[in-house]
């Protein structure tokens, strides 16, 4: 099992990001999925979760200004953010959660860096 995350980067304050995860090693449809982040000395926290049916779940702080979506023919999730904040700096996570029918276990792919300067 494989996640790996793709696309963050250093923006202004104010623009976009979108952060992609491409599932490996099983059949991502029926798992749920999240990402989360962890800023510098901060502990890790779920940004945007979605179900295996597509049910999403939004943290308060990004919420209107973040969306996590899902394309189950190329197994991968993606994190739409705009209007980006510097508080929004973290290592941002892809998360496999175990699910009926899904993976079995936790899986965490490697992280991809967000900075957002003002």
């Amino acid at each position: 099992v494989q996640l790996q995350a793709s696309g963050g980067g250093s923006v202004q304050a104010g623009e976009s990001l979108r952060l992609s995860c491409t599932a490996s090693g099983f059949d991502s449809r029926y798992t749920h999925m999240a990402w989360h982040r962890q800023a510098p000395g901060k502990e890790r926290e779920l940004v945007a979760r979605i179900s295996n049916v597509g049910t999403t779940n939004y943290a308060d702080s990004v919420k209107g200004r973040f969306t996590i979506s899902r394309d189950n023919v190329v197994h991968a999730v993606y994190l739409q953010m705009i209007n980006l904040k510097p508080e929004d700096t973290a290592v941002y996570y892809c998360h496999a959660e175990p699910s009926p029918f899904g993976v079995s276990r936790h899986y965490w792919g490697q992280g991809t860096l967000v900075t957002v300067s003002s």
